[in-house]
């Protein structure tokens, strides 16, 4: 797992964010999604200043491990210097062999965050579920800790100030507090009260406000005149520019657009008002198409 000084910002991995959810729908059901309804508890990865270091970090992987249900794994956690935060052995199990950075034996209260990214390693390991290349597969994993109701620790970890900096992940900042208001949206959960760092909090704000802008996108019934606009245009000519995220076809025409949960990509006959239903995620829709 990556710890960088020089800290990304922005949303510049926000496609194969996406990607990543929908590829969890797929991989693990709407039910399966939905057995995740409850985030790790702050109580639970607390680490206090007189816990043994090394009693303490099988606590807390043992905690990431009941969180993901994986009752016959076991983490074996080591500290040793180096450069990332963490890295992980894969193998076919149950044991599992998780290296922390040193640092973590003084900086406790991110090594919760530390262990979410690298114990969803195995979850996806053992679900069998990887992007091509290795940056992408990091940002799928980066992109189910938060969404399966661990990784908000990994956002909360993000501190920056002028003279030093801290960000673990390969997610930048704002696309974990997408990926979490994306969370809350589909569960009505609210992780804002369990940031300890303001950084994380500014973050998340800016995270969901781009989340609720996918909720506001033609031709959901709820976007902005601008938006109205644009599409009416657009659909006269059948023609939509890819940044729309909408596209024409067929003859009689239907639209394409992406489910704003899951983003799985639904089509509609092009005729108005209309309720529509997302088969992978649930999602009941308002449409105007």
């Amino acid at each position: 797992m990556g710890s960088d000084l020089a800290i990304e910002h922005g949303f510049p991995h926000l496609e194969t964010v996406r990607s990543a959810i929908t590829a969890l729908y797929k991989r693990l059901s709407y039910d399966g999604v939905q057995s995740f309804a409850a985030s790790v508890p702050p109580a639970d990865v607390a680490f206090s200043d007189d816990e043994d270091p090394y009693l303490g970090v099988q606590r807390i992987a043992g905690e990431m491990v009941r969180h993901l249900r994986l009752p016959d794994a076991r983490m074996i956690v080591a500290f040793r210097d180096m450069r990332h935060a963490g890295s992980i052995e894969l193998a076919a199990g149950p044991e599992y062999f998780i290296e922390l950075n040193t640092r973590f034996k003084t900086h406790r209260r991110d090594i919760g965050a530390a262990l979410a990214h690298e114990v969803m390693h195995v979850y996806l390991h053992r679900l069998g579920l990887e992007f091509p290349g290795t940056r992408d597969n990091e940002i799928l994993t980066d992109t189910a800790a938060a969404y399966l109701g661990a990784g908000w620790l990994l956002l909360d970890a993000y501190r920056e100030s002028p003279v030093s900096a801290q960000k673990l992940g390969y997610l930048t900042p704002e696309e974990f507090g997408y990926v979490l208001a994306k969370r809350a949206l589909a569960f009505g959960e609210d992780p804002s009260p369990w940031f300890t760092s303001a950084q994380a909090y500014d973050a998340y704000v800016q995270g969901r406000g781009r989340a609720q802008r996918d909720a506001r996108r033609p031709p959901l019934a709820a976007a902005g005149r601008l938006g109205r606009h644009r599409y009416a245009r657009d659909r006269r000519g059948q023609v939509a520019a890819p940044e729309t995220g909408y596209a024409f076809e067929g003859d009689p025409p239907r639209v394409s657009f992406p489910c704003p949960t899951c983003w799985q990509r639904i089509r509609l006959p092009v005729r108005g008002r209309v309720r529509a239903r997302c088969t992978l995620c649930r999602t009941e829709l308002d449409c105007d198409t």
